[in-house]
């Protein structure tokens, strides 16, 4: 393995440990906040874009790394079925969006870890945060609003979406030039976070889960 096995069950423990503080601070925020369902869940998918700045850090290999995202993934869709931890699942209407979310993180394992960590970064980033900060503001503050395909998009929550996408690809940036890796320059960084603002905008049964991480990655990847 590309490091020792101190060092990987060292990783695996600090990516453990975080996924189990994000479910307690979910339920938490389940029980403070009832009446906002959507809040929790949240809560956990933008947290869980730090799994893989974690994974990347602690130099876990492709060996854990991928059967561990698929297990996630497994989980994901038992508990969308059987709804064992609803501070996570439960918002009240038809998504695929926690199943899809693990789908697209262990297809950019899969294609891209550990050669290209900050591929695999700047997908999960974006989709974590970006998407993230639309779905918390969007609803809170008061903006003109539309409808993609049912689906309601407004001004607030699509600029949190474009600021949290580039935010974080600025930070995946400097991440990869401290790595002495690959990365794109400011123009490139731009039509990605755009890229992502556009696939946000086809939410429908979570779609945007799976097409935002990929794309994001992707062009990642060709444009370094």
């Amino acid at each position: 393995m590309a490091a020792g096995w101190s060092q990987q069950l060292l990783g695996v423990a600090a990516v453990a440990g975080w996924l189990a503080l994000l479910a307690l601070a979910a339920l938490q925020v389940r029980r403070r906040w009832n009446g906002q369902r959507e809040w929790s869940r949240k809560l956990v998918h933008i947290g869980t874009g730090a799994v893989v700045p974690i994974a990347w850090a602690s130099g876990i290999d492709r060996l854990i790394a991928i059967p561990a995202a698929g297990m996630v993934t497994l989980l994901a869709a038992m508990n969308h079925r059987f709804r064992l931890l609803p501070a996570i699942e439960d918002v009240g209407r038809a998504s695929y969006g926690t199943i899809a979310y693990g789908a697209s993180i262990t297809l950019l394992l899969l294609q891209f870890w550990p050669q290209q960590p900050a591929a695999v970064a700047a997908g999960v980033l974006v989709m974590a945060v970006g998407d993230g900060l639309a779905g918390l503001l969007g609803p809170l503050v008061s903006s003109p609003c539309w409808l993609v395909w049912g689906q309601r998009k407004s001004v607030v929550g699509t600029g949190a979406m474009a600021a949290g996408s580039l935010a974080m690809l600025l930070l995946v940036r400097q991440l990869a030039i401290a790595a002495g890796l690959p990365h794109p320059e400011l123009p490139a960084l731009l039509a990605i976070s755009t890229t992502a603002v556009v696939l946000e905008q086809v939410a429908v049964g979570g779609l945007d889960n799976f097409t935002v991480p990929l794309a994001a990655g992707w062009l990642w990847q060709r444009l370094s």
